[in-house]
């Protein structure tokens, strides 16, 4: 045997001892406004582990109904902390297990330059046909928003101009596209390198109920190492930088 062949034989040995002996497919629900952040830490994730991260991002209320239905996910990465304390509850999760991952902010966005001043005074001077929000119902970013109209006196005026989308990606895209001249979405989806394009307005904290987003291991992940070395991660330095950089906080 040649030199060659045997450090190609000594790296794939070494690389055998560094994965697990069984990589395996982790099964996770994520909140929408996660995507991005959730990402870049499923990729490093799978670097370091071998496991591999399956992710399907949506509302928080269709995940909870799709669970309780049956759908094969293994970990809950909500948009709150009472649907994985109700799935809890119901014996549809380990409660355990339950964490806040990250404590989200709500931010009032446009796409156009000089639309949303730093005060949101625009949703009570008006100038605009369409407000893009999450469905309420269903994410906890939409109840945020109605919350924090209400708190302002202006809900039943600008009712009529709201354009419901059925998650907060949507609802983004509608302001992203002009569809919306503005609404209410989360800060991690238009913080880009620390910037905001367009204008926007960081929602006093004061004027909705805090943002609490909780993992928790659902009762088909329970038992999995793989699932709890994804959970361990989750609180781990290095996916706490990633979720930081994306404009979220730690309770």
């Amino acid at each position: 045997m040649n030199i060659s062949h045997r450090v190609s034989g000594l790296l794939a040995a070494l690389l055998f001892t560094v994965l697990p002996a069984h990589a395996e497919e982790i099964s996770v629900a994520v909140a929408a406004n996660f995507t991005a952040p959730m990402k870049l830490i499923a990729a490093e994730f799978e670097k370091e582990t071998g496991h591999k991260v399956v992710a399907s991002f949506g509302s928080t209320g269709k995940f909870y109904a799709q669970i309780k239905n049956g759908a094969p996910f293994e970990i809950l990465l909500a948009a709150d902390d009472e649907t994985p304390t109700k799935l809890a509850k119901e014996g549809a999760a380990t409660g355990s297990s339950q964490f806040t991952y990250a404590v989200g902010k709500l931010v009032l966005w446009s796409a156009k330059a000089g639309l949303v001043d730093g005060a949101g005074a625009v949703l009570k001077k008006g100038g605009f046909e369409h407000l893009s929000l999450a469905d309420p119902k269903l994410a906890p970013y939409g109840a945020a928003g109605v919350e924090t109209m209400k708190a302002l006196g202006v809900y039943e005026t600008l009712q009529t101009r709201v354009v419901t989308a059925e998650n907060i990606t949507q609802a983004y895209q509608y302001i992203a596209s002009g569809n919306a001249e503005l609404g209410f979405v989360a800060l991690s989806q238009v913080l880009k390198d620390g910037k905001i394009e367009g204008s926007s307005w960081l929602v006093p904290a004061n004027l909705y109920t805090p943002i609490k987003q909780d993992a928790i291991i659902l009762e088909k992940g329970k038992g999995n190492a793989a699932v709890e070395a994804l959970m361990k991660y989750l609180k781990g330095d290095k996916a706490r930088a990633v979720i930081k950089s994306f404009g979220y906080e730690f309770s």
